[in-house]
């Protein structure tokens, strides 16, 4: 079971207060993009706020702060709101999701040009120079993300990821006007014999700002680091088996298995495997499994679920290796195997079902849904103009080369949808 981080169950804790405003949303009509679209122009407002309050404001009138302040967290909450529409509204998309990292980037670097703008007007030159500091490392953060996940590399984690940067910028900034209102803007705080103060109202914005340029970068370069570590092993893991073997295997026997050509054989036990294959045992959320020769090696594909017990949208099916020929040991798939052999594409349909294709073949689609009978998810396949709820797939490799395996026959087990009835369908190549 895996571990949920104090900030994910805060996380959750916000959608919580937050999902009767997007149901709201939705009903209204609006789009996830279109959310998007909304917290890029309160982000300008922002930039708007600090710029006006450089050109009409001296040094000691805080007020522009804490205002721009206030407005950032309101256009922060609209960078959550926009993923909470398109998963409630069944609208995500690939674009969708692009095109909310392009305006998160526009929307942050549009706040920091305004911030630098308000500290160089108003000569707080020092901390202006952290300010584009901090710039630099939000960008990187994201960037490194960003690049990392396009090798494959699961890269998250850090102390100042997005959510954190709005919200401390935020905080900061209102704290900072409230306290200008109260002390004044001009309050300082000098140590004898030091020559400037120590102190002063608009510390309580830019010294976070100041914590921000450090911590964003540390984050940024943490990340390097742990998808450098990420993709030495894969490439190890690559080494023991070449990219070429993998694939040919998987896409020789996912060709047979679907060929409009191929005859179907109810329960034909004839040409079976020397190797007796375990079942899988102990596993919660089990979907179907995968095994194939030479080994006992077993690939899971498991319903993921999230804490609150409904399918994850984003991730709704866990794949992985148990290594029944090692020592029976849970293993995760290498880059190779999840993107180009065993990984499945998934698409949610609405209603809570998704379209799955394994991405060794992508021209005949599984559908996860629950079943009306158990009230379970189950995985679903039609072959040979039978629906069949599906347990287990078995690709039986008999000789061949090195690099061109010779497929004979590829086994879907599991239980007809109509009748409910054990079935076995061969398709022979």
């Amino acid at each position: 079971m895996q571990t949920v981080s104090t900030r994910d169950r805060l996380q959750q804790g916000i959608y919580l207060v937050i999902n009767p405003f997007v149901k709201g949303l939705i009903k209204m009509g609006l789009t996830p993009n279109a959310v998007t679209t909304i917290g890029l122009f309160l982000n300008i407002g922002v930039a708007v706020i600090f710029v006006f309050g450089a050109e009409r404001s001296n040094r000691g009138d805080l007020d522009f702060v804490g205002w721009a302040g206030a407005l950032v967290l309101f256009a922060g909450l609209f960078d959550m709101l926009d993923g909470q529409v398109a998963r409630l509204g069944n609208m995500s998309s690939r674009f969708g999701a692009l095109y909310d990292s392009v305006l998160d980037r526009y929307s942050e670097l549009i706040l920091f040009l305004g911030i630098c703008y308000y500290l160089v007007s108003h000569h707080y030159f020092l901390s202006s120079l952290f300010a584009f500091i901090a710039m630099i490392g939000s960008m990187m953060v994201s960037y490194t993300r960003a690049r990392a996940e396009g090798l494959g590399i699961e890269c998250k984690g850090g102390l100042m990821q997005r959510p954190e940067r709005v919200v401390t910028i935020g905080i900061c900034a209102i704290l900072c006007g409230v306290v200008g209102s109260i002390i004044g803007g001009d309050y300082k705080v000098y140590i004898p014999g030091l020559p400037v103060q120590i102190f002063e109202t608009m510390s309580i914005f830019t010294i976070p700002i100041t914590i921000m340029a450090f911590m964003t970068n540390i984050t940024a370069i943490n990340r390097l680091r742990d998808a450098k570590k990420a993709l030495d092993l894969q490439e190890k893991q690559e080494s023991k088996a070449p990219l070429s073997k993998v694939v040919a295997i998987v896409l020789i026997a996912f060709a047979g298995m679907f060929a409009g050509s191929a005859a179907a054989q109810t329960a034909d036990n004839s040409n079976p495997s020397p190797l007796k294959f375990p079942t899988p045992k102990g596993v919660a959320h089990e979907l179907f499994h995968l095994q194939r020769d030479p080994n006992t090696n077993t690939i899971i594909y498991e319903l993921n679920l999230k804490e609150d017990g409904k399918v994850d949208p984003e991730k709704p099916v866990n794949i992985y290796w148990l290594r029944y020929a090692d020592k029976g040991q849970k293993e995760d798939l290498s880059y190779v195997q999840r993107k180009f052999a065993y990984g499945l594409q998934t698409k949610a349909l609405g209603n809570d079902e998704y379209e799955l294709r394994f991405v060794s073949h992508k021209k005949l689609p599984l559908y996860l849904k629950r079943s009306p009978l158990d009230k379970k998810y189950h995985v679903y396949i039609d072959a040979n103009n039978k629906r069949i709820m599906l347990d287990r797939v078995f690709v039986r490799i008999e000789g061949g080369s090195y690099w061109l395996p010779n497929v004979r026959y590829v086994e879907l087990t599991g239980m007809n949808a109509k009748t409910q009835a054990p079935i076995v369908e061969r398709l022979k190549i």
